[in-house]
């Protein structure tokens, strides 16, 4: 398979290629419009110095009345579908490249800044309009009209053909190459920094509260600021080249009219000279695109590049062939089980064994950094284990597809994100479909329904960006809410409750353990509150789970 960055792109508009042949054609009406238009002017104006009759100018008349509107129309559908064809296609892209990296998370993806993966899924997406707005269509446009401008010349003279075809071949592929070439390396420098740049923009916004209190609020600004110089140069060096191949351009249009009409003069009748003159710089309109495109190549080559390399990283986790089918109310064990993120690190826990029978109850207790949460990771199939055992109901857990696990284990953590929509659609996303009916009974086993009902908009009530409008209790029970929704077999709590004061804390517990009766519950925490209540009591310490 070809590994091209840019080959794979324009691979990937292959379903659009009906949109994109139709841009082509009508490109080729309009520069052919433009084209007829100046010819046909031209000969009317240079005809009717000659005092002839009326009525062997009418058609003449007619033709330019003719083409000075339909070049109108031909430009404007030819923009509107090949830029309706184009933004699909980025639409299209995004939702591929998502998908693509979607089943990477969380292990390949921890390592990237949130900025720099922003920027992959908008910037160099986007900057891929470029590629399809001016690489695809355009030339096929270009080759078209100047072989047809080379007939209709050859219809004069042979010679005057020639002269036009050598200036068209300049325009077509030096001056393309001319700009590829000046700008190949400032173009990939363009993404580099401009993606530093975003992600660097994203880590110190969300870090803005502890830059303020350690007064480094100069020092994060002198990062941006030079930052966004290096992003300057590169876009001023390319507005250079861009400049420079635009005066190309305009000077080869200019020598190829010139040219021409040199080479017209012996050999074409005079009414004649201004036709082919004026038809010659017309069709120099085909020509802009292509050195606009040649260009941006660089920095469309680096941003496929970027998004390849990230697509195609082979996921940490894999599903079976054969995937067996899950349970309805699945026993978990847990045999001799051991974990490290990387051959030649230390193991986060090892030997880790544990039976959580269907309706039981088990608190397991660790400080910080214990391992408590890649416990929970593991148990969803975030990461492979290379030792011991998972088993659901008897079954390994590598036999079930990830999506089926994930559907026997509802996970309540201490940072559940919610999203800055309504509280309706935060808890409905849980259970795709869920009626107003299950979502309200799920905020009434969470205790939170009389408060969302004493809102202004009720469920309709925006939470606002990560719930920012709620308060830490408030955000658990629609958490809470959200996991009850979803109503799985085993419900998982990892440190839940850390974040809350004492009251709060106890207060979402109880609702928990009243909410969950009959259902399998596994509580991971650093605290003892309620466990009193739990059926056993582990203890997570040195790698190892006590009893």
């Amino acid at each position: 398979m070809n590994r091209n960055p840019l080959w794979r792109v324009l691979r990937l508009a292959f379903p659009f290629w009906r949109g994109m042949a139709l841009a082509t054609l009508l490109g080729v009406l309009t520069i052919a419009s433009s084209v007829s238009l100046m010819a046909t002017s031209a000969w009317l104006i240079s005809r009717a110095a000659q005092q002839p009759s009326i009525a062997e100018l009418s058609v003449a008349v007619v033709g330019v009345r003719f083409f000075g509107i339909a070049r109108g129309v031909f430009r404007y559908l030819e923009r509107l579908v090949s830029h309706e064809t184009t933004f699909r296609l980025l639409a299209h892209l995004r939702v591929a490249f998502y998908r693509a990296i979607e089943p990477l998370a969380p292990a390949r993806l921890v390592s990237l800044r949130s900025g720099d993966l922003l920027s992959r899924v908008i910037d160099d997406i986007e900057s891929l309009q470029n590629l399809y707005l001016r690489a695809v269509a355009p030339p096929l446009t270009a080759l078209v009209v100047a072989l047809l401008l080379t007939v209709f010349l050859n219809l004069f003279d042979p010679l005057v053909a020639l002269v036009a075809l050598v200036f068209m071949l300049a325009a077509g592929i030096l001056v393309p190459l001319l700009a590829w070439w000046g700008n190949a390396s400032a173009g990939r420098d363009r993404v580099a920094v401009r993606a530093e740049l975003n992600a660097t923009l994203v880590d110190y916004i969300q870090g803005m509260a502890e830059t303020l209190v350690y007064g480094q609020t100069p020092a994060q600004a002198g990062k941006i600021a030079a930052l966004s110089r290096g992003l300057a140069a590169q876009e001023a060096r390319i507005a250079r080249f861009d400049a420079l191949q635009v005066a190309l351009t305009v000077f080869l249009t200019n020598g190829a009219a010139l040219a021409v009409l040199a080479a017209a003069i012996p050999h074409i009748e005079g009414v004649y000279l201004a036709t082919v003159a004026l038809a010659t710089i017309a069709l120099f309109e085909a020509f802009l695109p292509l050195a606009q495109a040649a260009a941006h190549l660089g920095a469309n080559t680096q941003a496929a590049r970027r998004l390849f390399a990230l697509a195609d990283l082979p996921p940490v986790i894999t599903d079976p062939v054969s995937p067996a089918p899950l349970p309805e109310r699945p026993a978990l064990e847990i045999r001799g089980l051991s974990f490290r993120y990387a051959a030649g690190e230390p193991a986060v826990f090892e030997a880790v064994t544990l039976a959580l029978q269907p309706g039981e109850r088990v608190a397991i207790l660790g400080e910080s950094g214990a391992g408590k949460s890649t416990l929970v990771n593991v148990l969803l199939r975030y990461w492979d284990y290379e030792t011991g055992a998972i088993l659901l109901d008897g079954r390994d857990l590598r036999d079930y597809r990830q999506a089926d696990v994930r559907e026997v284990f509802g996970v309540m953590t201490q940072r559940t994100h919610l999203f800055n929509t309504t509280i309706r659609e935060n808890i409905r996303i849980a259970r795709a479909g869920a009626t107003q009916e299950a979502i309200e009974t799920a905020a009434r086993q969470a205790q939170i329904h009389d408060f969302i009902l004493s809102l202004p908009e009720g469920y309709d009530t925006f939470v606002g960006e990560d719930g920012s409008q709620l308060s830490g209790g408030e955000r658990q029970r629609v958490a809470l809410a959200r996991v009850l929704l979803k109503n799985t077999p085993v419900l998982i709590l990892d440190e839940a409750t850390a974040n809350l004061d004492p009251i709060t804390e106890r207060s979402v517990l109880e609702t928990i353990l009243q909410s969950t009766a009959g259902r399998s519950l596994l509580i991971f925490t650093h605290r003892r509150v309620l466990l009193d209540q739990v059926d056993r009591v582990y203890r997570l310490h040195q790698r190892r789970l006590l009893s």
